[in-house]
């Protein structure tokens, strides 16, 4: 099985630079105002600016020394990021044992860390997971099925969460395919009314 890396179709250099993902904002309000946040794959990231710019902490994840390099610049007190460099695909889960009020995910798949990622969701947390599905070889790269969602592949991976929301479909601009989810994992003591 191939990894797919963050982003294959986009120019070197843009990743990180463009706005957030629409999905990802869309579903930030799920995230508790002081929660911890895990960055997944996050490039030069986009997703972590947007986190701590909510106030909220974040663990950002790459395997890129330049790009967490960027990363780390964009925390400017100094106590709300923890940049981690990690190849993801050929060492062992680096986050074993550690969980997050949320776990951001784009354009990225290795199927073996999805029961990790889902495992790394708090009680009470939430999953944002968006990247390239099964179709997308119609409209360009990423187009190898290692690379590709099968369709379902996850909500299968979620069963153990409440799915909140789940699209799979064609986007434009560009156009693409993409798979995603927004799902919460329920709290350990769950209000009662």
């Amino acid at each position: 099985m191939t990894p797919s890396t963050t982003a294959p179709s986009e120019p070197a250099g843009a990743h990180g630079s463009e706005a957030p993902s629409p999905w990802v904002q869309r579903w930030s309000h799920l995230v508790p105002a002081q929660g911890r946040v895990l960055d997944l794959a996050c490039g030069m990231g986009r997703h972590t600016r947007w986190f701590l710019a909510r106030g909220q902490a974040v663990t950002a994840v790459d395997r890129s020394a330049p790009a967490l390099a960027a990363v780390a610049a964009l925390d400017s007190s100094g106590n709300h990021l923890e940049p981690l460099e990690a190849d993801l695909e050929n060492t062992a889960w680096p986050l074993a044992g550690r969980t997050f009020d949320a776990v951001v995910v784009t354009n990225y798949l290795w199927r073996p860390l999805l029961g990790p990622i889902t495992a790394s969701v708090a009680p009470g947390g939430v999953l944002i997971y968006e990247t390239f599905a099964a179709g997308n070889e119609a409209f360009g790269r990423p187009s190898r099925p290692d690379f590709l969602l099968q369709p379902g592949e996850l909500l299968t991976a979620c069963a153990g969460l409440q799915i909140v929301a789940y699209e799979h479909g064609l986007l434009d601009g560009p156009k693409r395919v993409v798979q995603r989810i927004a799902a919460v994992r329920a709290p350990l003591h769950p209000c009662r009314l």
